[in-house]
């Protein structure tokens, strides 16, 4: 299966934000971001100014980037996105967000979504009582997502359990940290979501 191999720091400073692809790491100051705040290369930090097809462009890679997808499973959420009813960009992220590795790292069972995506791999999650191993797998509203109890004594999960606990969880998501397991409530409203994304710049490279 294909894989982005980038470095996760270089993705960050790239795109001139924390995209928390590093876990713990990105909550600290050994952040690339707090370090070197400029893009990556001979040339980043020189200044220079995008066209609109350009700022079109980084913005869809930054979206991608933060999901962890490539561009063929990102073109075809798009598409999912664009022929259900409502708001495409709002659509496309609800989309994004119902996948399981997401689901899994916003309950905070994993440290960050690639972390997440691979303790979904190796079969250590379970929806609705039943083993799912599909990261792209979509949560429905009211669906169990639980941590096998092979996996429950895994050190890397409970301490990012405990870290995801302090720090809160999203409204949408209601997670039992001691059982180490959620409910999916709901799909996220776009007001419940990053304002950082501009999801309208993407609709709009797609739509040309």
């Amino acid at each position: 299966m294909a894989r982005n191999l980038d470095p996760k720091c270089r993705q960050c400073r790239r795109e001139g934000e924390k995209l928390f692809l590093k876990g713990e790491k990105c909550f600290t100051d050994k952040c690339a971001i707090e370090r070197r705040n400029y893009p990556p290369g001979q040339h980043g930090q020189k200044n220079s100014r995008l066209s609109g097809y350009g700022v079109q462009l980084r913005e869809k890679q930054k979206v991608r980037r933060i999901y962890g997808l490539l561009e063929r499973q990102f073109r075809k959420n798009y598409y999912q996105a664009s022929s259900s009813k409502g708001v495409t960009g709002e659509a496309l992220l609800q989309i994004l967000e119902s996948r399981l590795d997401t689901v899994v790292y916003r309950m905070g069972f994993g440290s960050s979504r690639t972390e997440a995506r691979q303790i979904v791999r190796h079969n250590g999650i379970l929806v609705n009582g039943k083993r799912v191993n599909i990261p792209s797998f979509q949560c429905r509203p009211g669906d169990m997502v639980e941590v096998a109890q092979a996996a429950k004594d895994q050190l890397r999960i409970k301490g990012a359990s405990e870290a995801a606990e302090s720090r809160g969880y999203p409204e949408w998501l209601e997670v039992d940290t001691k059982g180490l397991k959620g409910t999916f409530k709901a799909r996220p409203q776009r007001s419940e979501l990053p304002s950082t994304i501009n999801e309208s710049l993407v609709v709009e490279l797609y739509s040309k």
